[in-house]
């Protein structure tokens, strides 16, 4: 399933607010993660979990590590649900 960096950008924040309680306010894509909304690595790592049950798709930790801003979490999950499917035999 495919979902716009729109979509993901505002499931994301919504997370945000649920799970660690931050202030809807303080979240826009330039927002830092550990600075601006102190979110910890345990955090991140539901966080990941989340977005999983949101796309269907596991979400790589090797691709989360280098996640710092909303931004690069939108960028990071768009580009992996909407990577081409890939065919087995």
């Amino acid at each position: 399933m495919s979902h716009s960096k729109e979509e993901i950008f505002d499931h994301t924040k919504s997370l945000m607010v649920e799970l660690f309680e931050v202030e809807e306010s303080k979240i826009n894509l330039q927002s830092n993660l550990y600075e601006d909304l102190d979110i910890d690595s345990i955090d991140a790592v539901d966080l990941m979990v989340e977005l999983k049950n949101f796309t269907g798709i596991k979400i790589e930790q090797e691709a989360f590590r280098e996640v710092k801003t909303m931004e690069d979490v939108v960028r990071v999950v768009h580009s992996m649900v909407n990577q081409p499917a890939v065919a087995t035999a």
